[in-house]
């Protein structure tokens, strides 16, 4: 078998484990790395680096396996905007965490984000009180979107990040 159709193989069946893997864990909060995560990350760079291009060290198939990375990468985007299905398939979807006031105690629960963790987000958003918030999201990127009762409509972003407890 050619050398560089192998790291085509390789890099591809990494690429398509690592979508899968981080679907099936759920690590949507990847826009903001903790120390845990970044180190998760180069370890798992460098264990899958040999599954990619095997023996070959050379500049020539490290450039095989990066260009596949980027063009299935580029693939699958453009597939995720054209076909709304496979869209649903590969991103999570956003999780209403209040709403009228009201919390969602069954997505919080399932997010393992506590009351505390909550009422710290929204403070930060200049609301007191969980009665203050029209509606508070999780959106597919890990940030929790605020939108305020108040008169003045204000909307707000933050990023979920771990409590200092588990951190």
């Amino acid at each position: 078998m050619n050398a560089y159709f192998d790291i085509i193989i390789r890099s591809a069946a990494v690429y398509f484990f690592m979508v899968i893997a981080l679907r099936v864990f759920g690590k949507k909060e990847l826009s903001q790395l903790n120390t845990a995560d970044v180190i998760l990350i180069l370890l798992i760079s460098n264990s899958v680096q040999n599954a990619m291009v095997g023996n070959n060290t050379s500049l020539y198939g490290g450039l095989a396996a990066a260009t596949v990375l980027f063009g299935i990468n580029f693939v699958l985007k453009k597939l995720m905007f054209r076909y709304k299905i496979f869209n649903k398939i590969m991103q999570e979807k956003p999780l209403i965490l209040i709403h009228d006031g009201n919390l969602d105690f069954k997505s919080l629960s399932k997010l393992n984000i506590s009351s505390e963790e909550l009422k710290e987000v929204i403070r930060e958003h200049g609301v007191e009180h969980f009665g203050e918030v029209k509606l508070a999201m999780l959106e597919a990127d890990g940030n929790i979107s605020i939108i305020s009762g108040k008169i003045h409509l204000k909307q707000t972003h933050h990023k979920r990040r771990l409590h200092k407890t588990l951190s």
